[in-house]
């Protein structure tokens, strides 16, 4: 029975579907109830003993000493989310920046995930249905492996329960920011259809999804099937004026694209077209002209290049589930899971990868710039020659996108019930988990490619001078367009594969009622888990050939990176809970767990702990705390990831500091120190060790009244022993800020930024003497970080009756991070990445509140959703907010409308509004022209405005 007024307030939010304060039951009265009902607090008030995420004893009190935040299946709906992604990464715990679907040119765009409290991706431990999920075969930032959420289909999803803190004491690795367990539906009433259709108010991103499900029972089996359709088309850069061309409001003028560019390091940008660009003027649908970069030259250019790539991907999905039981007997039920997704997504980054260039020494460049590199006497400059393919000569950007292909199912079964007439309840169960991705990705193959240019601009090579070829090339060639025949002749597609599976047998033994205490029975769990996992990347093995090319070894696959690597590992353990209620207003619980893994002949394990303590001074108030241990075993990619290189491209904060270019004029830093080509390479460790936190929080809930629930909760992260990898772009700015002295040169930070930065032969321009240009960038993993973060989490639910015009009911959801300190060795001090834009741009908070109201056959949500304040980009760049044009960017409030209509009990039509003032990122203006994406692509998206129409039809439920 429920014995305090915050169970009957929480309950009674939860009849309606829209609180966010909540922990997760099993079928109850409340949970079942139809959004245009009333609460009936008659039934709630007898809910019996259930199983809480965050415990693994059933109880009779929703609220415990672990907070729980739980978003419905109605929630999500009326608040406009279209996947399981919005409506998680959305909520106030998502402070931190992420990879998204913007961020073309990484290994995973298709992929979404979140980050907690602004800690790592893969610090979050997902559960469908109290079980493991699966890891994604693609590695996030092509190093980290990571959770997928793009894949579960929405529509058969029950709700999320959300526990923020540690919680490997029970669920074991990776919950160290939280745990979010995702419950699908285990019954429906009736046979239903849902049809949704959707269109972003500034084009593109039009979607199409349908689903249907079905309950129904032969004796005594019972069984639920759902299968959902899901389309979805791309939203191109093009189709947003913010992302169509390069920044026309930064701190410098924009300028176009280097389409047809020759450069000497010492001459400068020279324009050898005798014709002024006007034979390619036709390129980039006409928009190809001469054009002027201030500081640099002359050189043929388009300003609209950048609209060739896409801000979201274009999908297609199709998912089936189902869930079945059989009664056996009063004392055993049989059950049987399958969870099946497949999903296509197409993608392209556009021109930002699709180009040729070269570095040469062109022997006939005049006045000895560079050197003397014949034996004739001949003088010539070091060059670099580029050429950007246009939509005109590869058919169109939507036919050579890339394609990633997932496969992937959860399949679980077994045995659950009670032994004999005891107290003691029984679960056994198997569950095997399987993702297979095909990336079906377009390339430049080097030989085929270099053999054109070749032929028709750089003519044959006349020897080579510390590696760089030596030709005299016919640069008036390179301002022709390339036939669409000769850029299909060295181009195609590669096909990479990836894996990952899972095995897990878990034995569950529970006593809710072991024995009385003065305030109830107390309780007892055991857990027994054992089982299996493994990681397989096996990249086309064209990307990881060289090839002779004029007697140098190059890649066969020009300017593209793999992840190859392979690894599985077993493991075993064992978790124990339980739950003392020692007075009326006291109740204390205590769970510990032991992981052992078996690594390449290695043992890896690990013991956590946590203990929880529940008062109740009335019964309208809870004060709770926890405190306990968590840890992240070393992820298979971390342990067992061959060496694997990429390529791109970094601005040399170095040299470009050293030539007077940082801060605010950093933009007209020269080339090629602008944006420097490297090579990168990263690789694995199996002698990584786990990764340790000790976690506590502490909170109040209270219910002044039924209807009524506030909670607000502290949570302290102190990790350890976190294995780090540092960006390429925040290495090359730490060599920057050590030679200026803000951080001192003795720190082993320096020292790691010098020897993993590998750079050519130094030099001087205009009498500056440089450093080499960066030619390698090392990123390996080690245990060497740690991390403090401190936030708040507060939730406010509330339900009002108005009389004659229906309910009311209010939510609200506040996160703020207090502290965040990083240090990436023990002998460094720790960064304040509140203080330290270079080192993180998360938003510091994030709140949320959803007004709905109900009357007969309305409903009604508005949802509002304040993402807090960013570092501007020049803040970031200069790592401070002091100086000239640095700052913060302001809150970005997004607004979401629902209303749904019931003409007859059996069909719910709906419209839902998301963004519908139609906001953009917040301006910031100190991004310079040169980019085009002018804000911060991990915290925002210019998607705009979306509008959804949807019709629920339920069969059998009459026509009133």
């Amino acid at each position: 029975m429920i014995k305090s007024k915050i169970t009957v307030a929480i309950v009674a939010a939860l009849a309606l579907g829209y609180t966010s304060a909540y922990a997760q039951s099993t079928q109850t009265d409340a949970t079942q109830q139809s959004a245009d009902q009333a609460p009936d607090n008659t039934k709630a008030k007898k809910l019996e003993a259930v199983t809480v995420t965050g415990s693994l004893i059933p109880q009779t009190q929703i609220e415990t000493s672990t907070p729980v935040i739980t978003i419905t299946a109605q929630d999500m709906k009326a608040r406009g989310f279209a996947t399981i992604a919005d409506a998680l990464q959305q909520s106030s715990f998502a402070t931190g920046s992420v990879e998204g679907a913007q961020f073309t040119n990484s290994f995973t765009p298709g992929a979404q995930t979140l980050s907690m409290f602004g800690l790592p991706v893969g610090f979050v431990k997902y559960l469908i249905d109290g079980r493991p999920m699966g890891n994604f075969p693609g590695l996030y930032n092509g190093s980290d492996t990571f959770n997928n959420l793009s894949g579960i289909p929405i529509d058969m999803v029950d709700h999320i329960d959300i526990l923020p803190g540690g919680q490997s004491s029970l669920y074991g690795s990776d919950a160290i920011a939280g745990v979010i367990n995702i419950v699908l539906k285990k019954h429906i009433d009736a046979p239903e259809i849902d049809v949704r259709y959707g269109w972003d108010s500034d084009g593109g991103g039009a979607n199409r999804r349908i689903s249907l499900a079905d309950s129904f029972s032969a004796g005594k089996f019972n069984s639920l099937v759902g299968v959902q359709f899901d389309s979805t088309q791309p939203i191109w850069r093009k189709d947003r004026s913010l992302t169509s061309q390069y920044n026309t409001d930064g701190t410098s003028p924009p300028v176009a694209e280097r389409d047809y560019l020759v450069l000497g390091y010492y001459e400068g940008y020279l324009l050898e077209d005798p014709n002024n660009c006007a034979n390619v003027s036709s390129q980039f649908g006409g928009t190809e002209a001469k054009q002027y970069r201030p500081g640099s030259g002359y050189y043929c250019g388009s300003f609209n290049s950048p609209g060739n790539g896409t801000l979201s991907t274009g999908s297609k999905t199709v998912n089936l589930y189902t869930h079945n039981t059989y009664d056996v007997n009063d004392n055993l039920q049989l059950y049987g899971d399958l969870l099946y997704n497949y999903q296509e997504q197409k993608y392209t980054n556009g021109t930002s990868t699709m180009f040729w260039n070269s570095e040469v020494v062109d022997a006939a460049s005049g006045g000895g710039y560079f050197w003397d590199p014949r034996a004739n006497g001949g003088a010539g400059d070091l060059m670099i020659v580029q050429h950007v393919f246009s939509p005109e000569e590869v058919g169109g950007y939507q036919n050579i996108m890339n394609t990633e292909t997932e496969n992937s199912y959860m399949l679980t079964f077994g045995g659950k019930g009670t032994f004999g007439a005891s107290n003691w309840d029984y679960d056994l169960g198997f569950t095997h988990s399987d993702d297979k991705l095909l990336d079906h990705d377009f390339q430049r193959f080097t030989i085929p490619m270099e053999t054109y240019f070749a032929n028709h601009v750089m003519g044959p090579q006349m020897g080579s001078y510390y590696g760089y070829p030596i030709y005299e090339p016919q640069y008036a060639n390179l301002y022709n367009p390339v036939s669409q025949a000769d850029f299909r002749s060295f181009t195609g597609y590669t096909d990479s594969r990836s894996k990952t599976w899972d095995n897990m047998l878990r034995l569950q033994v529970t006593n809710a009622s072991l024995f009385s205490l003065p305030g109830g029975d107390a309780g007892v769990a055991a857990v027994l888990e054992g089982g299996n996992q493994g990681w397989n990347s096996s990249p086309d093995p064209r990307l990881l050939e060289t090839v002779d090319w004029n007697g140098e070894e190059v890649p066969y696959v020009w300017g593209t990176s793999a992840t190859p690597g392979a690894g599985h590992r077993s493991r075993y353990a064992a978790t124990t809970e339980f739950k003392f209620p020692l007075f009326s207003m006291l109740t204390l619980d205590a769970s510990g767990r032991y992981d052992s893994y078996n690594v390449a002949g290695q043992t890896v394990s690990h013991a956590t702990y946590n203990l929880g303590v529940e008062f109740r001074p009335f019964e309208s108030l809870l004060v709770r705390g926890k405190y306990g241990t968590a840890f992240k075993v070393p992820t298979l990619s971390d342990e067992f990831q061959l060496p694997s290189g990429y390529y791109d491209s970094v601005y040399d904060y170095a040299n470009c500091g050293r030539l007077g270019f940082s801060g605010a004029n950093a933009a007209a830093c020269p080339s090629p120190y602008n944006g420097e080509q490297y090579h990168g390479l990263t690789y694995g460790n199996p002698a990584l060790k786990p990764i340790t936190a000790k976690v506590w929080d502490m909170g109040v809930v209270w219910a002044p009244m039924e209807r009524m629930s506030v909670s607000v909760d502290y949570l302290h992260w102190n990790i350890q022993n976190e294995v780090s990898e540092v960006s390429a772009d925040q290495l090359s700015n730490t060599q920057y800020l050590c030679e200026i002295g803000t951080i001192a040169m003795s720190t082993q930070t320096c020292a790691q930024a010098f020897s993993l930065i590998t750079r050519g032969p130094g030099t001087t321009l205009n009498g500056v003497p440089l450093l080499g240009q960066i030619t390698q960038i090392e990123t390996p993993k080690l245990n060497i970080a740690d991390e403090q973060v401190n936030a708040i989490t507060a939730n406010f639910s509330y339900i009002h009756d108005i009389g004659s015009l229906g309910q009311l009911a209010l939510n609200l959801s506040y996160s703020d991070e207090l502290k965040h300190t990083y240090q990436d060795y023990p002998t460094d001090p720790s960064v304040n990445y509140l203080t330290n834009p270079n080192y993180s741009t998360d938003f510091k908070s994030k709140g949320n509140g959803s007004l709905t109201w109900t009357r007969d056959k309305w409903t009604a949500t508005w949802y509002v959703n304040r993402y807090g304040q960013t570092p501007n980009y020049l803040a970031q760049s200069l790592n401070n907010y002091t100086s000239p044009g640095t700052g913060k960017l302001g809150a970005w409030v997004l607004n979401n409308l629902s209303v749904t209509y019931n003409p007859i009990k059996a069909l719910g039509l709906s419209l839902m509004v998301d963004n519908v003032f139609n906001k953009m990122p917040p301006v910031d203006n100190s991004y310079p022209g040169t980019t085009a994406t002018p804000y911060n692509i991990f915290n925002y998206n210019p998607y705009g405005r979306a509008i959804y129409v949807e019709a629920n039809y339920k069969f059998g439920q009459g026509d009133k």
